[in-house]
């Protein structure tokens, strides 16, 4: 939606003055509409250009009578009394008497009788008192029927009369009823409208937000050759910003200020809408700019703003409006200040959110229960909100302060003062507080509150979740004390968090107690006590309250019967998982396929690969279409089996089912291919997935440059190593270790140095084996110096492998032989010296155990 532009809406920049600032047509005082005078009038007394109707003698006696007759609990429709009013009727008459009636249903009758009168015919205006009549009370049905009856007449009407039909027609949103009253009548020649009748047709069709609608009748009335004037485009005006054609009514409003049309009304219309578009800034400038040409708005107006100012959370700007308010002398109702202390409350301004709870009582406006509650639920400080509570009571009857009380145990609880919500609630049954000043003095009071149910409620979830568990069982048994009755909700807290707690005994005790107090188990109920068997890998209790749910019509939790699975699974009973899932399909239930996934990872965990496989295909078998996720479990378990060539079938199934091949499932199968040793077959593999356009990670990268180095191909290691930084995957802390440990096997020590000092550049620190490898590498290479300098890196981190480490003899046996060189023995002589050396690494005189050629195998 297009801003304002300042440029074409001068107005607010220039000195602008209203025609008559005294009018009342400019001030914003009908909520109905903006009409003209009509010149031709809606009621018979006046149809003489202003001459008033003389009234006969007899008159007054005939409406009085018939008033009195249809208004008579013994009204009979065949009296002779009546059928001789009948004779006598006029349309003035049936004026009078419609609008003598009070019930609109009286009218209507009466109404109705008069059409069946002979020698009587309803004219246009008695025709709109009955439309009037039903317009104000809303009955839509009634006045939709009357449209029809007056078209079906074939009453003559003024332009006056059918502007005001339309009039009420459009009150009560009947738009197509108001297009088709007006299009009727002009059509079969019973009236000719006017700009008047025409406007009233516009004001309607503004309330529908139908702008094709408008438009054709706009364009239609100048077709006629009628002008638009101020009446006909303020409800133009007003459609295109209920329907927000910001740029339209941007036009028409320029219009209207060209022609020095623009009043308190219509500028409303325009503040209205640039709240509803949430252009509070636009619409609080132009209510300022309404001020400077002395054009104020009216109570409902500023209501409806400052509703429309919190909604777009601009509480800022509707306080402001707020002081306006005050100033032009309006008294804000309870609405207003509701709106305005939610908006400060949900802001966390809680200091101006009281203040105006403040001023509310100094006007003498009692704050209401939900005021008052949504200050309580803001409030952070549990001091704060037992003083809300004790002002509450100065407000509020009991029934409400059982609401603040509620809420004001709610606060507590959610602002961790459980406790003092607990203290509360005892001193609200009547007992003891334990000496809480604040609670005390809140029985000092005379308005007693008796806790409900939903007070138990808040409290002891409170403390369910702070595992005082003790505390909310205690209140529990004493609702029955004040006779406070218990709730499923209750229950089902309390057995939840005995089953969190392991309490499984007293699960089944209060449960057993629930059924006995006429509450039905839920299925939440059930379940919480099947998650606690479940935790316990207790499967004969589990299928048990399997069955206790099926009896009740209720389905176990998948995540607490896959829970089991994996438990067993994890402590090596997969077989036990497995039967667990076959008794639960006898029960009834189906497993998901993730509880299934989990019995095939623990057979392939104890390397019961034919028993996987076996289970695996019994599910496909019963149309359960495994996922990614499970065709990624037996992909990997064949691998590690070093059943790769299987693992392959299973990829090729994958994909003619049509699912895609996740990194892991690729990983899988590089990792097992290189560790078959066919490392060409891998290559394949990452190209295959690259061509899937499956982007390698670096687990994918780590394992192939492993698999490259431990074949003797250091350079295919380092060019797929530099295709991986060019595909931006950061290397992790065991890609640069398998590297480096991979390069020194390889006889490449210096190049494996440049890494380690990489890895070192972005503090990473390596395991005690990578130094101890470049050691032992530049050594056989005779650089002895380079293999001191990497010692010197490991005296500096103190990074050294412990004595039950493989790599400790060979990591001291280098170090002798470093004391030994002459280019480097002082240096390492004078570490030992200073106790750099662990005394463990520096004794020359145990036994060496180890070649000093055995290649490092320690697996990355």
């Amino acid at each position: 939606m297009a801003l304002l532009k300042f440029t074409r809406f001068h107005f607010l920049y220039k000195s602008a003055k209203p025609n008559n600032p005294c009018n009342p047509l400019l001030l914003l005082s009908s909520t109905h509409g903006h009409f003209p005078p009509s010149s031709k009038h809606i009621c018979s007394k006046t149809h003489n250009f202003g001459l008033h109707y003389s009234i006969p003698p007899d008159h007054t006696i005939i409406r009085d009578g018939l008033i009195s007759i249809f208004t008579s609990r013994d009204f009979s429709p065949e009296s002779q009394e009546l059928e001789d009013f009948g004779s006598k009727l006029t349309t003035e008459i049936v004026e009078d008497v419609l609008k003598g009636f009070k019930n609109w249903k009286l009218a209507q009758m009466f109404f109705s009788w008069a059409s069946n009168q002979y020698g009587y015919r309803h004219n246009c205006y008695t025709f709109n008192v009955m439309a009037s009549i039903l317009s104000r009370v809303g009955q839509n049905v009634p006045l939709r029927i009357l449209a029809t009856d007056l078209v079906n007449s074939r009453c003559w009407m003024t332009a006056g009369a059918l502007g005001f039909f339309v009039r009420c027609l459009g009150s009560q949103g009947l738009v197509d009823e108001a297009n088709w009253l007006f299009d009727q009548v002009k059509k079969m020649g019973l009236c000719i409208p006017n700009s008047y009748s025409y406007n009233c047709l516009l004001e309607a069709i503004s309330k529908s937000n139908s702008v094709d609608l408008i438009e054709d009748r706009v364009k239609e009335m100048c077709d006629v050759g009628l002008q638009l004037d101020k009446y006909a485009l303020t409800p133009l005006l007003k459609c295109y910003c209920n329907a927000g054609k910001f740029e339209k009514a941007l036009d028409v409003f320029n219009r209207m200020y060209a022609k020095d049309w623009v009043d308190g009304h219509v500028l409303a219309i325009l503040v209205l809408a640039f709240s509803k578009w949430g252009e509070v800034d636009k619409a609080f400038e132009l209510i300022e700019r309404m001020e400077e040409l002395k054009i104020n708005l009216n109570e409902k107006t500023f209501c409806v703003l400052i509703h429309g100012f919190v909604r777009e959370s601009r509480v800022d700007k509707a306080l402001q409006l707020l002081n306006k308010m005050h100033k032009l002398g309006f008294a804000p109702d309870i609405s207003v200040y509701d709106v305005l202390i939610g908006g400060l409350c949900k802001n966390k301004d809680m200091e101006e959110a009281l203040h105006l709870y403040t001023e509310m009582k100094r006007m003498g406006i009692c704050p209401d229960v939900k005021i008052l509650t949504v200050i309580m639920s803001c409030l952070s400080g549990e001091k704060e909100m037992m003083q809300l509570l004790e002002k509450g009571q100065e407000d509020l009857d009991s029934e409400a302060m059982v609401v603040l009380y509620k809420s004001a145990l709610r606060g507590l609880v959610n602002c961790g003062s459980t406790d003092k919500a607990y203290h509360l609630l005892w001193a609200r049954m009547g007992d003891s507080s334990d000496g809480d000043v604040e609670v005390e003095r809140l029985l000092m009071v005379k308005q007693f509150v008796h806790p409900d149910t939903t007070s138990f409620e808040i409290v002891i979830d409170g403390l369910c979740q702070t595992d005082k568990l003790d505390e909310a069982l205690g209140l529990f048994l004493e609702m029955d004390r004040i006779g406070c009755k218990r709730s499923v909700l209750l229950y089902n807290n309390l057995i939840d968090c005995l089953s969190n707690s392991n309490r499984l005994e007293e699960c089944f005790e209060l449960l057993s107690e629930m059924k006995k107090s006429g509450f039905e188990p839920t299925q939440f109920t059930h379940n919480s006590i099947f998650g606690c068997l479940c935790r316990r890998e207790d499967t004969a209790g589990a299928l048990d309250i399997i069955r206790l749910m099926r009896a009740h019509g209720h389905e176990p939790w998948i995540k607490y019967s896959t829970l089991l699975v994996k438990k067993l699974c994890n402590h090596g009973k997969a077989v036990e998982a497995r039967g667990f899932l076959a008794d639960i399909v006898q029960e009834g239930f189906l497993p998901d396929i993730i509880a299934y996934s989990a019995v095939v990872d623990g057979f392939l965990k104890v390397k019961e690969v034919d028993q996987a496989l076996e289970l695996f295909r019994e599910i496909c078998a019963r149309g359960y279409g495994p996922d990614v996720v499970a065709y990624n479990i037996v992909i990997n378990g064949l691998c590690k089996a070093k059943r790769v060539s299987e693992a392959q079938d299973i990829l090729n199934e994958m994909l003619e089912k049509g699912l895609v091949p996740s990194v892991v499932t690729y990983n899988s199968l590089i990792d097992g291919l290189c560790k078959n040793g066919d490392i060409d077959q891998a290559i394949l593999c990452y190209s295959r997935m690259v061509g899937k356009e499956q982007e390698p990670n670096v687990i994918t990268y780590t394992t192939l440059v492993d698999a490259f180095c431990n074949a003797g191909r250091p350079n295919d290691a380092l060019s797929l190593w530099n295709n991986m930084r060019r595909r931006v995957c950061s290397p992790n802390r065991i890609a640069f270790m398998a590297l480096i440990h991979g390069l020194c096997k390889c006889g490449r020590p210096h190049d494996a140095l440049l890494h380690l000092q990489e890895m070192e550049e972005k503090q990473v620190t390596p395991d005690p084996f990578i130094y101890v490898g470049l050691i032992d590498a530049f050594i056989f290479i005779s650089d002895p110096t380079l293999a001191f300098d990497v010692l010197k890196k490991m005296v500096h981190n103190g990074n050294f492998p412990n004595a039950s480490d493989k790599n400790h003899l060979l990591l001291k046996e280098a170090i002798l032989r470093l004391s030994e060189d002459a280019r480097t023995s002082s240096t390492v002589k004078y570490l030992m010296e200073q106790g750099s050396i662990p005394r463990h690494l520096s004794n020359s005189d145990v036994e060496m155990k180890v070649s000093l050629r055995p290649s490092l195998n320690h697996e990355v």
